[in-house]
């Protein structure tokens, strides 16, 4: 009895280490961090790189108006007589996605410019820009363009509009379609 006991007891013994031998070799893994990346971007931009700039001139005697181009090219009507000195459009530079088309909109009111010493004021008007407003007007090749903007300046005699510095501003709306 012993024997076939010392027996089984072997067999025993041999068979538990069978079985484990029979167990689910753990493989190898490996794992990585992978990166992710993205970049919030502006998609739409636009700055004033020159301001307009009707010059310098005198009303004369009954007055007139000063027609500025998109190309910076001024014109006088009426009395009023052209000074020495710088006149230039408006420009503005516009950035976003390479060929993006954009849309111009100019001021649907005049803008009023006035005098820093006598309050005294005149009126701009007549805008017009290159390219043209109006939606998909521009396209943005490889990313940027340039747009320039001129108007018609109105101006009163000298007694309407005396001597001295007149300022103002406006807005020109530039959206991204």
């Amino acid at each position: 009895m012993m024997k076939k006991q010392i027996l089984l007891y072997f067999v025993l013994i041999l068979s538990v280490f069978y079985c484990k031998g029979l167990q689910a070799q753990n493989t190898n893994e490996a794992s990585v961090t992978g990166r992710i990346f993205a970049e919030v971007i502006s998609a739409f931009s636009a700055v004033e790189t020159s301001q307009m700039n009707f010059g310098r001139f005198s009303p004369g005697p009954y007055g007139g108006k000063i027609i500025l181009t998109p190309q910076g090219t001024i014109s006088v009507m009426g009395s009023v007589v052209k000074g020495a000195g710088l006149h230039n459009a408006a420009s503005f530079y516009i950035t976003g996605d390479s060929y993006a088309n954009f849309s111009v909109s100019l001021p649907d009111t005049p803008a009023t410019l006035t005098n820093t010493a006598s309050a005294r004021t005149m009126k701009v008007s007549d805008w017009i820009s290159v390219p043209s407003p109006g939606p998909g007007a521009g396209t943005l090749q490889d990313g940027y363009q340039t747009v320039y903007v001129g108007a018609t300046l109105e101006v009163g005699t000298l007694n309407d509009n005396p001597v001295g510095l007149y300022t103002g501003t406006y807005t020109i709306t530039f959206d991204f379609n």
